[in-house]
């Protein structure tokens, strides 16, 4: 013998609603990459930012813990807080600052396993990187580091125990894109502080532990600079966007240079099975349930 059990119509909407909701929260968080709230920040301090000459921002600009910003900055029409106030949203600066903690902890633990590129200081000029994360133990760039993301949505996530430091002067240091689209995410975790030289060409998200210092006239066309904690960011003449951040916090193996395989990589954004699932569930909950039990 059968019976069926339906859901009122007040219960079926609180259900629908909540379910919406739940849908549309994942799908922002789908979105927003790995580096959460932090992903809108062009430049985010943690303890202080300091900027000299005309820089030019493509994205928020935030500070937390602290509270200094000086100097002179040109910001978008829209979603930028101006140097000249002196003044940010810490609350949104404070959430920020723990996205970017998560992400840096979660980037840092990834496994590189087979091809590290070396503990000591490693010369990344010259060298042409797939999809993977790399762990170094500090890193040079002098010359074109070039990242190759051909084959589809993919994420190069870069480890670094210590310092980050590119060469400075006109064509001496440059990072360049192969293949890349919207969803293809870099990311250079730095243990200890980076400092981009005079006129690099750079690309990718910059998370550094103690301070990031862009040099005069030295360019992030893809990326957040990031310095988290006490960290401080200082800024000389620079041009810096967001973007290279379509990575939601999961990892799966991944394809690499020199064997091709062993890599760890974190996915990419764009799912269009979980678009749908999200959508279409709530959808579908409009409907009438019916439960059964067997007597």
């Amino acid at each position: 013998m059968s019976r069926y059990w339906y859901l009122s119509a007040g219960k079926m909407k609180v259900f629908s609603l909540g379910l919406l909701i739940l849908s549309v929260l994942a799908v922002n968080a789908h979105a927003q990459g790995i580096l959460g709230t932090a992903g809108s920040y062009a430049v985010l301090g943690g303890g202080s930012v300091t900027n000299t000459g005309t820089t030019t921002l493509g994205g928020d600009l935030g500070v937390s813990p602290g509270t200094s910003i000086t100097g002179g900055v040109v910001c978008p029409a829209a979603g930028c807080i101006d140097f000249s106030s002196g003044t940010t949203d810490i609350s949104d600066a404070a959430t920020a600052q723990g996205s970017a903690s998560s992400a840096y902890t979660t980037m840092m633990g990834l496994a590189s396993s087979g091809d590290d590129l070396g503990a000591g200081v490693v010369q990344l000029g010259g060298a042409n990187l797939g999809a993977g994360v790399y762990s170094i133990g500090a890193a040079l760039l002098t010359g074109t580091l070039t990242l190759d993301f051909t084959g589809g949505d993919q994420s190069i996530v870069i480890d670094i125990g210590s310092t980050l430091t590119t060469a400075s002067g006109p064509g001496a240091a440059s990072v360049n894109l192969v293949g890349a689209t919207s969803t293809d995410s870099v990311y250079w975790v730095v243990g200890s502080a980076a400092t981009i030289g005079t006129n690099t060409s750079f690309m990718g998200n910059i998370i550094a532990l103690s301070g990031v210092q862009m040099e005069t006239s030295a360019k992030d066309s893809c990326g957040s600079v990031i310095a988290l904690s006490g960290g401080a960011v200082t800024l000389d003449a620079n041009t810096i966007d967001t973007g290279c951040n379509g990575t939601p916090a999961t990892t799966v193996a991944g394809t690499g240079p020199g064997s091709g395989t062993g890599y760890t990589v974190v996915p990419e954004g764009g799912s269009t099975l979980l678009y749908l699932c999200s959508f279409l569930l709530p959808l579908g909950a409009m409907r009438v349930f019916r439960f059964r039990r067997s007597i």
